[in-house]
C-alpha cells in the first residue's frame, strides 16, 4: 500500500501543471502581453495572426468554440473588431466574457486615443468613432494595459494574484528601460517626413516624432486607385518624403509603386508580434521596427 501511494505521488508531481485561466486574445500583441504578465498561469489562444487584417476576420465556428471555453477575452476594442467579435461573443453563450463583465477587457479603454473623428459619415471610409484603434505601435500604451490586465487576472484567479502583481512589476521596470533605450536609438527619426499606406501609424508617429505628409488610401480602408497614387506622387514633388510605411499584412504594391517613382523607400513594418521572423515577442517587435525605420532613413 505504501509503495502504491508513493507511485501515485510520483505520478502527480510528474504531470504537467495546468494553467489556471484560459485567455482569448484578439490580436497577437495582447497574447504576447498576457504571456508577459501571466506566464504559465494562463493558456493563451490568439484569434488572429500578424498577417491578417484585424478589421476583417471571419467569425469561424472554431473561434466561437474557443470563446465558449475561455475565462478572459482581451481585445483592442475601439471598434477594431466590430465586424467579427460581437458575433463570437454572442454565439459563445459565455456570460462571463460579455462586455461589462470581468472576463472582457478592451485595451483601448485605458489608452489616450488619437484621431477621434469630429464627424461621423460612412462616406469618409472606415471611421472609428472612438478614435484610431492601432494603439499597439506605441510601446508606452502597453503600460496602462498591462496594469489593467494584471488587475483583471488577479480578480479572476485570486490564488495567483500575487504572481500577476510581481510579474507586472518586473515587466514595467524592464519595459520602461526598453522604451528609454528605443527612444535614444530613434533620435535620428524625429521630424522625418514619411508617407503611410493606411492610417495605421499615428501612435508610432507621435511617439517617434515622425511627420506624416501623405496617406496612400484616399479614405481609411479604401484601396488607392492609380489616379490617386499619381496625385500623391505629384504632391510629394513639392513636399518630399523619405519613406512610405506599410504593415506586414497589407498588399505592398501601392507602397512599392510610389517608392519606385518617387525616390523614397518602401518599408514594411511587422506591426505586431509575428509580423516577420524577427518579431517573435513584444521586445523583438519594437527592436525590429526601429531597425527597419533607421535603415530606411539611412539609405
Amino acid at each position: 500500500m505504501q509503495k502504491l501511494c508513493h507511485l501515485f505521488l510520483l505520478l502527480a508531481f510528474s504531470l504537467p501543471a495546468h494553467a489556471a485561466l484560459n485567455v482569448f486574445a484578439c490580436e497577437p500583441e495582447w497574447a504576447a502581453l498576457t504571456q508577459e504578465i501571466a506566464g504559465d498561469k494562463a493558456g493563451i489562444y490568439t484569434a488572429t495572426t500578424a498577417l491578417q487584417d484585424p478589421h476583417h476576420i471571419e467569425a469561424r465556428p472554431s473561434l466561437i468554440a474557443k470563446a465558449r471555453r475561455t475565462d478572459l477575452v482581451i481585445c483592442t476594442g475601439a471598434e477594431l473588431e466590430t465586424a467579427w467579435l460581437p458575433l463570437i461573443l454572442r454565439e459563445s453563450g459565455n456570460a462571463n466574457i460579455q462586455p461589462g463583465r470581468p472576463g472582457y477587457l478592451e485595451a483601448a479603454s485605458v489608452v489616450a486615443m488619437r484621431e477621434i473623428p469630429t464627424r461621423l459619415d460612412r462616406a469618409d471610409g472606415d471611421i472609428h468613432t472612438r478614435g484610431n484603434p492601432h494603439i499597439q505601435t506605441d510601446p508606452r500604451n502597453f503600460l496602462p494595459v498591462a496594469r489593467l490586465l494584471a488587475q483583471r487576472l488577479g480578480e479572476l484567479d485570486t490564488p495567483n494574484r500575487a504572481v500577476y502583481a510581481e510579474r507586472l512589476q518586473k515587466f514595467t521596470q524592464s519595459w520602461q528601460a526598453a522604451i528609454t533605450r528605443w527612444e535614444k536609438q530613434a533620435a535620428p527619426l524625429r521630424g522625418l517626413p514619411i508617407v503611410v499606406q493606411h492610417q495605421g501609424f499615428p501612435y508610432l508617429s507621435a511617439w517617434l516624432g515622425l511627420r506624416e505628409v501623405a496617406t496612400l488610401e484616399p479614405k481609411p480602408g479604401v484601396d488607392p486607385s492609380a489616379a490617386h497614387l499619381t496625385r500623391v506622387l505629384a504632391d510629394l514633388r513639392q513636399q518630399p518624403a523619405v519613406m512610405v510605411l506599410y504593415a506586414a499584412y497589407q498588399n505592398p504594391r501601392p507602397s512599392e509603386w510610389l517608392a519606385e517613382r518617387g525616390s523614397l523607400r518602401a518599408v514594411a513594418l511587422p506591426y505586431t508580434v509575428g509580423g516577420n521572423a524577427a518579431s517573435n515577442n513584444l521586445y523583438a517587435l519594437f527592436n525590429d521596427t526601429l531597425q527597419r525605420l533607421l535603415a530606411g532613413a539611412a539609405r
